[in-house]
């Protein structure tokens, strides 16, 4: 089993923790019902006063057998580490999740943040890189005296 100690373990959670900071203040102020670019402006402006590096609908171009087959359009780029693709739909699918790993194979960024703001809650998903692995500590399970034994390990004596 493996954990993580803490949330600063994460890679960049500095520069994540801002973004979904702003993020909370857009869904307090403007509330939902917007359209996506309305979020998005709205959170270019809230990181640029936070000090973020921003870049909006960064291309990036999907290779495939080293031939260009295709791009996409980022939403927002920050700090040239964290891809943020915006939604504003009733609830994150796995659909969404999928898209953004592929963003984040395409563009070599290391951490996506999938943000929803089509709820009265903002809903949000923090994804890395596939290719790219945390640092983490590993937790050794072992038998503790004070619990029961686990179903393998108990011997029931079958009558003869």
């Amino acid at each position: 089993m493996v954990t993580i100690r803490n949330k600063k373990e994460l890679p960049h959670s500095d520069i994540s923790e801002k973004i979904i900071g702003c993020c909370f203040e857009i869904a307090k102020e403007l509330g939902s019902g917007f359209l996506e670019n309305v979020y998005k402006n709205a959170l270019f402006i809230a990181m640029r006063q936070k000090g973020l590096n921003i870049s909006a609908e960064q291309v990036f171009e999907v290779i495939f057998r080293k031939h260009k087959i295709g791009k996409y359009v980022a939403d927002l780029i920050v700090e040239n580490l964290v891809i943020i693709e915006l939604k504003c739909c009733k609830v994150l699918l796995p659909e969404h999740q999928a898209q953004l790993i592929n963003y984040l194979k395409a563009s070599g960024m290391p951490v996506g943040l999938l943000v929803n703001f089509g709820n009265q809650k903002l809903e949000y998903k923090r994804l890395h890189h596939p290719d790219q692995f945390i640092e983490t500590e590993t937790v050794k399970e072992e038998a503790l005296p004070f619990l029961l034994p686990r179903p393998n390990d108990v011997k029931l004596n079958s009558p003869s």
